[in-house]
């Protein structure tokens, strides 16, 4: 997948000759995206993906050959393009994100829905590509020892606003949740940033004096605890100081409770 340049590289696969014409047609109204290539069944589509390498595949979901679903199972999550599932069915839209797929679009194609997609896509490759130069892979990502034997964790974190790179204090991050690929951090102020990382190599980069894992896809700041509620089933609710609520689970909650809830 190439990263986003002047304009972003696009590819159309259905296989209804007018369903496509709509879609090249919409496109065609951005200035700053180039269609590189059209298919009409699922096997041309991979064919067209090898070879144009796309940064953003909008597909048919039901296509004869091989379908939407199938045509991006043919790829590793690395090798795959961006991709945004079209159909005239909504009910197949939770399959579409089994494959990570960025969107879904519901024909007939709307041109504003199609822009809100459009600008998500290129939030997520600028993502991409900062994580890819701005951060360490996750092999990488382990904190590095000092002469003295210390470990040297994370103090800021660089993330992506517009045409700017944010660099925030991790003191400044109240919980870190992950969806998919993507991290959500949340401030004390409530600002919310998104970068590209996986949550167990972040984890590591932060120091365990001050950050705490409380669900398989969540990290809060332990200063930012303000209230912790005992929920049904033994488990607790987390408030934190900028009103964030999140659950633990069960396991994090004993090892919450040994590490917090005792003097």
């Amino acid at each position: 997948m190439t990263e986003p340049a002047t304009k972003l590289r696009v590819v159309v696969a259905d296989d209804e000759r007018p369903a496509r014409a709509v879609l090249t047609k919409l496109l065609g109204s951005f200035s700053d995206v180039e269609l590189v290539g059209e298919a009409e069944n699922g096997p041309a589509t991979v064919e067209l993906i090898d070879h144009a390498d796309p940064d953003l595949a909008l597909i048919d979901l039901q296509m004869p050959g091989l379908d939407g679903l199938g045509v991006a199972r043919k790829f590793k999550a690395a090798d795959r393009p961006l991709i945004v599932f079209v159909t005239a069915y909504d009910e197949y839209a939770v399959g579409a994100f089994e494959v990570q797929a960025m969107d879904y679009l519901l024909k007939p194609v709307d041109r504003k829905r199609l822009a809100d997609t459009l600008a998500r896509v290129r939030a997520r490759l600028e993502q991409l590509a900062l994580a890819d130069g701005d951060m360490p892979d996750a092999e990488s990502a382990q904190p590095e020892e000092s002469s003295h034997g210390a470990s040297h964790f994370l103090e800021r974190i660089p993330v992506r606003q517009k045409d700017d790179i944010l660099l925030l204090p991790v003191s400044q991050i109240a919980s870190v949740v992950a969806d998919g690929e993507l991290l959500y951090l949340t401030t004390v102020r409530k600002e919310r940033h998104v970068i590209n990382y996986r949550l167990k190599a972040l984890e590591r980069r932060l120091d365990p004096r001050r950050f705490i894992r409380i669900d398989r896809g969540s990290i809060v700041n332990v200063e930012c605890i303000n209230r912790v509620t005992h929920m049904p089933g033994g488990v607790f609710l987390v408030t934190l100081a900028n009103t964030q609520q999140l659950k633990v689970s069960r396991a994090q909650s004993r090892l919450l409770r040994k590490r917090l809830l005792r003097l």
